[in-house]
């Protein structure tokens, strides 16, 4: 199979045989082929408007940006326009997700309903959602038999932090981006470890404590995925900016020093007897790409970890299920992880849509 090379290592230095900074190795075909393949998987799957739709469309998003194929949308397009018919269901903070896709259709095809629907919802954000400490987003989800006071999960930074960012930006409302950043900087302060700048999963702002106190892989993924999209947002010029540049910037450099031989991540960053994990492995693992050459060596392994971990019919697989911050790392090692989900769709599309973005637009970082 014929393999082509995509580097931000220019000609001089690989000419010098600089070994730092290799070159990427991957065949762009083969990554074209398996994103056809996990974006068909996804639209034979199930979804209410709730997050694991919100991320697996993230994802199929990311693909249309990636590769310029509507008819990457067009499903999307379908299932959002029977949802929006039906009326939105309880809003939630994790609900909101929703939002991301909302944007990328309104972009694409021009339509104030999917702007005005996505409006709706950076509005019961701004002004429904519960806050606590200094105005930090209770974790909230689409039940009522749930209920999490004062609790900050790092997932919060996905689902509705990057969201207002991103309307705000799109709408030029500053109330909007300005509290995406106030979710950033309220998530860091309350989940970032000083000793090893991972992110905790939870804090509980009423017993003052991180709960199970686990640095869970996915969670690291949705901070650090994040962040690396909002520093495309925030000007460099915002003083927010160098705020959530050091902060990926420290949590990038303590997670790369974690990575598995396999070149995916343990449920449990840091501890081998957890599972390896694969949607957790391919945010991170995006994050990390848009970096550039400096973790090009990191970045091959990913390549050559979340490749095998997609099947022929675009399962990904090594996925585990929805996780509640658990009581502790014994809960995080039994979650199972035999079944297709959507945001193991979502982040291994967003990993391969960044690759293939990388191809024709290398970051010299």
């Amino acid at each position: 199979m014929e393999k082509r090379m995509y580097s931000a290592s220019d000609e001089t230095n690989l000419e010098r045989g600089t070994n730092d900074m290799p070159a990427l190795v991957f065949d762009e075909k083969q990554i074209l082929e398996t994103i056809d393949r996990v974006v068909d998987r996804t639209f034979r799957m199930d979804f209410s408007w709730d997050w694991p739709g919100g991320v697996a469309f993230y994802g199929v998003c990311e693909a249309y940006k990636a590769t310029g194929k509507i008819e990457y949308l067009e499903p999307l397009k379908a299932w959002v326009d029977e949802n929006m018919e039906d009326g939105l269901p309880k809003l939630s903070v994790n609900g909101v997700s929703i939002g991301h896709s909302l944007l990328t259709l309104y972009e694409a095809y021009n339509d104030e309903r999917y702007m005005k629907t996505a409006q709706e919802m950076a509005e019961y954000l701004t002004h429904e959602a519960v806050r606590f400490g200094d105005g930090i987003f209770q974790h909230t989800v689409n039940s009522e038999t749930y209920n999490f006071p004062e609790q900050a999960w790092v997932d919060t930074m996905f689902m509705a932090g990057y969201f207002l960012l991103r309307i705000g930006a799109a709408l030029q409302r500053d109330d909007y981006f300005e509290d995406g950043l106030r979710q950033y900087h309220g998530h860091e302060n309350v989940l970032q470890d000083p000793a090893t700048n991972l992110y905790y999963h939870g804090w509980d702002n009423i017993a003052g404590h991180h709960m199970s106190g686990v640095f869970w892989a996915r969670g690291n993924a949705w901070a650090a995925l994040t962040m690396a999209r909002a520093l495309e947002l925030v000007p460099v010029t915002h003083p927010s900016f160098m705020i959530i540049e050091g902060s990926l910037r420290d949590q990038l450099s303590s997670l790369v020093r974690l990575q598995d031989d396999s070149g995916l991540w343990h449920t449990i960053v840091g501890d081998p007897d957890s599972p390896l994990e694969t949607s957790g492995s391919a945010g991170i693992a995006t994050a990390i790409l848009t970096k550039g050459r400096i973790y090009n060596k990191y970045t091959q392994k990913s390549i050559d970890g979340i490749l095998p971990k997609i099947t022929d019919d675009g399962t990904v697989t090594g996925v585990s299920a929805g996780t509640a911050v658990m009581k502790d790392a014994a809960g995080y090692k039994g979650v199972p992880d035999k079944r297709i989900q959507g945001w193991g769709q979502g982040l291994a599309l967003a990993f391969l849509s960044e690759l293939l973005f990388q191809s024709t637009h290398p970051r010299w970082g």
